[in-house]
């Protein structure tokens, strides 16, 4: 698997081109089992892009260190020439997009290759990753496992090679649940970091912008691009830690406490400041949606109350979850109201600190036996995202590493967390956590 700042430098060097890098990304991307991966591969596209990025090498005019690397692009964002289809049936007969999103044509800008648009849960509304319309992209940690979703398409790029960055969103934790689930780094971004969100909405006061990559280099490289040097956030290394007590670290499945318990110790033995401690705000803020119903929910009923009264080919677990928030807007005041609070308390919960939790709390179900049981769907929706949602609701950034590997199998996610506008401090603490956690090595347990 060879990263973005792999690629980089190899075109630098004159190594390769991006156009030897991109055909043999859309080659990948056309493979048959990559069919519920792609939802569209825009390959004509890509080869114009990479010829101008290498025409720009030989002159010495490159746009960015990233110029000519390959990205894809979750099915919200328009690109030029496509449908945006949000995972949903109800709109593969849409006009094509007559331009680019902007964060489309930011990237483009910059050089990056676009090599398609990735699946998606439909409506990008669930945590499962799983799709009917077009397929599920199989996990490729363990093919019979769930992908986490709702942004399964890019995750799974990113881990099975296809390309080494994608772009996502996250909501409720679209980008953080599926890649712990398939094993790589995922980033979601404070709200509007990137620009106006110009994407297909699920919640406006929720949304943000996530990255997919195999390391914190990467996304970091990214990240540099799109935000100058200097704007955003400060820096805090040596990292210290607050591992907040309650559900978050002691409501999980076993085998994922094992693989956090032995990354706690390796950052600890690294000289980790490590604090297991309660977090009011957390606590506060999870209690508040337990009895009123939660932001997202409320607001994507509101977009798409229509689809419950007509004959608009939607999943029937995406007319459920609509169905179950009928009357959340009648509750969700308190909610809303409480916001603003309990983020500024969550920022003074942490100080200097960044939060750390697993990012899942179970060990994900097979998509078979959840096709097979709606309750068992619905539970499993909503225990996914059970960590990540709450965060989401205190504007946090996060990211989300590959827990050490204590035993084969599934894996499960380490979830850094910063208050909103923290994001390069976070990005530091992130490359530093995985440095200790890759020089550790595997812990596997036979």
């Amino acid at each position: 698997m060879t990263t973005a700042i792999a690629m980089a430098r190899a075109l630098a060097s004159g190594a390769t081109t991006s156009a030897q890098l991109v055909t043999a990304a859309v080659d990948r991307a056309r493979q048959p089992d990559s069919a519920a991966v792609m939802i569209a591969v825009t390959g004509e596209r890509a080869r114009y892009q990479a010829e101008a990025s290498d025409r720009r090498a030989l002159r010495g005019a490159r746009r960015s260190r990233l110029d000519g690397v390959p990205i894809v692009w979750k099915d919200v964002f328009d690109v030029q020439g496509t449908v945006t289809t949000c995972g949903s049936a109800s709109h593969l007969h849409d006009e094509p997009a007559a331009v680019d999103s902007h964060l489309v044509r930011r990237l483009h800008d910059s050089g990056l290759v676009t090599i398609g648009k990735t699946n998606l849960s439909e409506f990008a509304f669930s945590g499962l990753g799983i799709n009917l319309c077009f397929g599920t992209p199989v996990n490729p940690v363990d093919p019979e496992l769930i992908p986490g979703g709702s942004s399964s398409g890019s995750a799974v790029a990113v881990a099975r090679g296809i390309v080494p960055l994608a772009i996502g969103t996250d909501t409720s934790g679209s980008v953080r649940v599926p890649a712990a689930l398939c094993g790589i780094v995922g980033y979601r971004a404070s709200p509007g970091r990137y620009g106006p969100h110009d994407f297909a909405p699920l919640s406006a006061t929720l949304d943000s912008v996530g990255v997919f990559a195999t390391t914190v280099e990467d996304l970091a490289a990214l990240d540099r691009v799109l935000v100058p040097a200097g704007r955003g956030g400060s820096r805090l290394l040596p990292p210290r830690f607050v591992v907040p007590a309650g559900e978050w670290s002691e409501d999980i499945a076993p085998e994922i406490s094992d693989e956090f318990d032995h990354a706690v110790a390796e950052l600890r033995a690294a000289g980790a400041d490590v604090q297991i401690r309660p977090v009011p705000s957390l606590s506060n803020a999870q209690n508040l949606m337990d009895g009123n119903g939660t932001i997202v929910g409320a607001e994507a009923f509101l977009l798409h109350r229509h689809r419950l009264d007509s004959t608009m080919p939607i999943e029937l677990a995406t007319r459920r979850r609509l169905a179950n928030n009928t009357h959340t807007g009648d509750s969700i005041g308190p909610v809303y109201a409480a916001m603003a609070a309990l983020r500024a308390e969550f920022a003074a919960d942490l100080g200097a600190a960044t939060l750390l939790c697993p990012t899942v709390r179970r060990i994900p179900p097979g998509t078979a036996d959840l096709q097979s049981d709606p309750d068992r769907y619905d539970s499993a929706n909503t225990a996914v995202l059970r960590t990540t949602m709450v965060l989401s609701y205190l504007g946090s950034c996060g990211i989300t590493l590959p827990a050490p590997a204590v035993r084969p199998g599934p894996r499960a996610g380490i979830l850094l967390s910063r208050p909103s506008n923290d994001d390069v401090a976070l990005v530091d603490c992130a490359a530093w956590v995985q440095r200790v956690v890759n020089s550790a090595g595997p812990l596997i347990a036979h």
